[in-house]
């Protein structure tokens, strides 16, 4: 048995895990309470541009936020409300709280993303199952007709990533209205080719009475916007997918979508718990992700897995492989606000608050690594496009094996996956059930095709070669 001073010693411990430096505005409840959240974030503390020191207590709480295993005390369960993204209620309570499919189906963040570090991705006992069709499940199922499952992605340099997005979604909003303005002065119709960062999203077509042909864009959805999380390309922000994910695998339901403003109901899930998330707690969360270091290229210790990884760089590039998994794209600004400039009704958006905060990523120990261009902007060395693409065919398959479309996106359409970290989140594939990089390249179909037949036709050594080099793109322990 375990002495009195070692048990103290080990809740002292597991306060620690969950305790931001500050007291203050901290999420440290009392080291005998079963609640992980004390007092809440107040986000008033924390707008406008954030120092080095506010943007290090915030973050510090948010990481606290995502290693938290929530309680029924906290909020947790959601007995009268789905996990669906739209508020809306069930009609009975179900029998069981936690179920796979439908959710609740974890108790903290940090439960799935955690390989190999928090904040990481998952092991194909990770995978959730998504489904747009089940605002209103009561029964569980893993049958692939009712859900889609994935495997967890990893959200290292994800701050990154979404300021990729925004600028991107930016550049393809101005090329569309530059057109209008000229079909309106001319009185022609104009064509404008789509493209940002050397990313070419097709073409639209503006005319003088200010009706737009949409119809030869290409893997972005008709609004313009690039949204980059999730494996479908269809979550457009950190704050969005956030809030998804805090009522989807825990019941935690956000204020700024499931409070009263939106739904009439300070409790709109029926614990018996309300403002189980606020404002400044989902900010929190968003800039401890927004934060999270980027993967590396490790540079091996090994001579001959140096060699092979020089040569397999160069595959990379004559395969074709990087015409979607693109080595870097440009990013003009590290600055990062909250909420953001395309942030959806439902969450929180930059008119609901008085002062937005902003997160500078240069004040990030990491950000020195990243390598520049010659006009300043940083090379962010993702290995992707930000596009959605036809990944798979009628004679290679396996990577449309989704039976449920999703937020009118295609079955067999998915967001180019980015390569950085790589090596370190096996299993691969949308589902996971693919062991090895040399398994998922041979799956590539549709757009990735004619890489995949190249890929094919390299002999063993090769092939070896080219893998060694992914094996360099790691997530840092």
């Amino acid at each position: 048995m375990p002495t009195s001073k070692a048990l103290l010693t080990g809740l002292f411990m597991l306060a620690a895990l969950v305790a931001p430096a500050t007291a203050k505005d901290s999420t440290i409840p009392d080291p005998w309470s079963e609640k992980t959240i004390g007092a809440h974030v107040d986000p008033e503390k924390y707008s406008g541009t954030l120092s080095k020191d506010k943007l290090q207590s915030l973050t510090t709480i948010g990481e606290a936020l995502f290693k938290a295993r929530f309680t029924t005390i906290d909020g947790v369960g959601r007995p009268m409300a789905t996990q669906a993204i739209i508020p809306t209620k069930r009609k009975r309570p179900p029998q069981q709280s936690f179920q796979r499919l439908a959710g609740m189906d974890s108790n903290a963040c940090s439960s799935c993303h955690n390989d190999p570090i928090i904040g990481g991705a998952g092991d194909f006992v990770t995978n959730v199952f998504v489904s747009e069709g089940f605002t209103n499940a009561d029964f569980d199922s893993t049958d692939p007709q009712f859900s889609n499952e994935r495997n967890t992605n990893h959200l290292m340099g994800a701050g990154l990533i979404e300021l990729l997005a925004r600028e991107m979604s930016a550049d393809l909003q101005d090329q569309r209205r530059a057109a209008l303005e000229a079909a309106r002065a001319s009185g022609k119709p104009q064509v404008a080719q789509l493209n940002s960062k050397g990313v070419d999203f097709g073409k639209i077509i503006a005319g003088p009475d200010g009706i737009v042909d949409l119809s030869a864009i290409d893997g972005v959805d008709t609004d313009l916007v690039i949204r980059p999380f999730s494996q479908k390309g269809v979550i457009g922000s950190l704050r969005q997918f956030t809030v998804n994910a805090l009522n989807h695998h825990h019941g935690m339901q956000a204020e700024e979508r499931f409070g009263a403003r939106w739904t009439g109901e300070n409790d709109f899930d029926a614990d018996g718990i309300e403002g189980e998330m606020t404002r400044g707690d989902i900010s929190a969360l968003v800039a401890w992700q927004a934060t999270l270091k980027p993967p590396i290229q490790l540079a091996p210790e090994n001579a001959q897995w140096r060699q092979l990884a020089l040569e397999g760089s160069e595959l990379l590039d004559e395969t074709g492989c990087t015409q979607c998994h693109r080595r870097h794209l440009p990013l003009n600004s590290l600055s990062f606000v909250d909420p953001g400039p395309l942030d959806s009704a439902g969450t929180l958006r930059q008119g609901d608050v008085s002062q937005t905060a902003t997160y500078d990523l240069a004040l990030m120990a990491w950000s020195a690594a990243l390598p520049r261009d010659e006009s300043g902007a940083v090379l962010v060395p993702l290995f992707g496009d930000l596009k959605r693409h036809t990944i798979a065919d009628q004679q290679i398959a396996h990577l449309g094996n989704e039976l449920l479309g999703q937020r009118f996106v295609d079955r067999d359409v998915f967001m180019t996956g980015e390569l950085w970290g790589i090596a370190s989140t096996a299993p691969f594939g949308h589902r996971g059930d693919l062991s090895t990089l040399d398994e998922v390249i041979r799956v590539h179909g549709g757009d990735a095709r004619q890489s995949r037949d190249r890929y094919m036709e390299l002999d063993d050594a090769q092939r070896v070669a080219l893998i060694a080099y992914l094996k360099t793109l790691v997530i840092e322990p």
